[in-house]
């Protein structure tokens, strides 16, 4: 079973809310230094069969069709161990 991973982030020129209420509530919650908070998210996936090309692939166009908007949001696809 190949595991997969899929994490996708706000493209740098687009603003992130999220982030940036994250980013003031660290002060008061005494986490000092922050500089800059983005928030994104992470998908994992059990794929059947060997982790390879194939699963890398198969799991790129998941991201492209569904787990991303690719106009706002950039991914990276990795194979867990």
């Amino acid at each position: 079973m190949a595991r997969v991973v899929v994490d996708v982030m706000l493209k740098p020129e687009i603003l992130d809310p999220q982030g940036q209420a994250v980013q003031r509530a660290l002060p008061r919650l005494g986490f000092d230094g922050v500089v800059s908070v983005r928030q994104g998210k992470r998908f994992e996936l059990e794929l059947d069969g060997a982790a390879g090309e194939v699963s890398l692939a198969q799991a790129t166009k998941m991201a492209e069709t569904l787990l991303a908007n690719t106009v706002i949001e950039d991914f990276t696809v990795r194979i867990e161990d």
